[in-house]
């Protein structure tokens, strides 16, 4: 009679085969196995475009939201389709498992942030604004303004997207890219540009970049929606007969860097941007125009006027004449005089 196997022996691999079953189960689908001691306060991580799936591994450890990083990079070992993590900050609290993790972050919906674009902003402050919002580089964002494929995509026949980014307070998502904001601000101006605006743009005789444009010197020109038809209405009156706009915010453009006060030797700057040296509307929007700056290009106050100035007080004084500009310059510079004598504006 043969010898008989011990029942241990026979059995012995199966019961190691489940116990690392076992193990590997707890690990990757218990929850709490392979988190740290609960904190006060959630973890916080931020998902930045193109990090891979190891370093987001140790984000989560460095954290503190994962004692061992092996776990997780077994599990994306044998699930790839969870490797695919996208761009955005997550708040994680409470004890997840491996897998249950995995799949928050696999799953969850990008974050939100708001942001406001003002009226009459350059597309460099744009840039920086969002920069300063979302997981975007300024940089990266002014070389997308700029790239002829993607203007060409949007229909914009200038060399960037000034004058086309539309502001206004809007969503994005945190770890949008430079080409999906873009492409977004300037939907929301073609979705503003009606076909009746459009009807009156043509009625009018300016195409869509002469309109943004001639929009951008008005926005550039005064904060007060009340005075831009009428600031619309020397502008025009100047293209009307042939004179140069001689437009400071123009000439503002022209000068690098940040805007500072001009001086007369600024007037005579060799660029297109130049209109006291240079005839017509420049090549294009000096800044991006809100919804009030178009509208009053294309309903512009009835005027003569062909002159204007500063008041000091906020507004502007308009003459149709060049002697009674120049009465209007005195008294401007009257009022600036009073004010820097008396800078608070009581009695001295």
């Amino acid at each position: 009679m043969p010898p008989r196997k011990a029942p241990f022996r026979a059995t012995a691999p199966r019961v190691i085969l489940l116990a690392i079953a076992a193990v590997v189960v707890t690990l990757l689908f218990v929850p709490g196995i392979n988190s740290m001691s609960p904190k006060e306060e959630p973890a916080r991580i931020a998902v930045h475009r193109g990090e891979g799936f190891r370093r987001i591994v140790e984000k989560l450890h460095d954290a503190g939201v994962i004692r061992f990083r092996w776990p997780l990079l077994a599990a994306g070992a044998l699930v790839p389709p969870l490797h695919k993590i996208k761009p955005g900050r997550y708040t994680i609290s409470g004890n997840h498992s491996v897998f249950g993790l995995l799949w928050y972050l696999h799953s969850r919906p990008q974050d939100e942030v708001r942001v406001m674009i003002p009226n009459g902003v350059e597309q460099r402050k744009i840039a920086r604004i969002i920069a300063a919002n979302l997981d975007i580089d300024s940089t990266a964002f002014i070389a997308a303004s700029r790239d002829p494929r993607l203007l060409a995509s949007l229909g914009i026949k200038g060399e960037s997207t000034e004058g086309y980014l539309f502001p206004g307070t809007y969503n994005f998502a945190w770890a949008s890219t430079p080409k999906e904001v873009i492409t977004f601000l300037t939907r929301r101006f073609r979705a503003f540009y009606s076909d009746s605006l459009k009807q009156e743009a043509k009625q009018a005789g300016l195409d869509e970049h002469q309109l943004l444009t001639l929009a951008s010197i008005v926005e550039a020109e005064t904060p007060l929606d009340e005075e831009k038809p009428v600031i619309a209405s020397v502008y025009l009156n100047r293209l009307k007969k042939n004179m140069r706009l001689q437009a400071d915010p123009t000439v503002q453009y022209a000068i690098p860097g940040e805007s500072r006060p001009l001086h007369y030797k600024d007037l005579a700057i060799d660029s297109p941007y130049n209109t006291y040296r240079h005839a017509g509307l420049p090549p294009g929007p000096i800044c991006n125009p809100g919804a009030a700056s178009i509208r009053a290009v294309l309903s512009p106050a009835n005027t003569g006027y062909l002159y204007f100035v500063a008041t000091g007080q906020g507004g502007h004084a308009f003459a149709t004449t060049l002697a009674e500009h120049a009465r209007n310059v005195q008294r401007y510079r009257a009022a600036r005089k009073e004010q820097q004598k008396n800078p608070g504006g009581g009695t001295p």
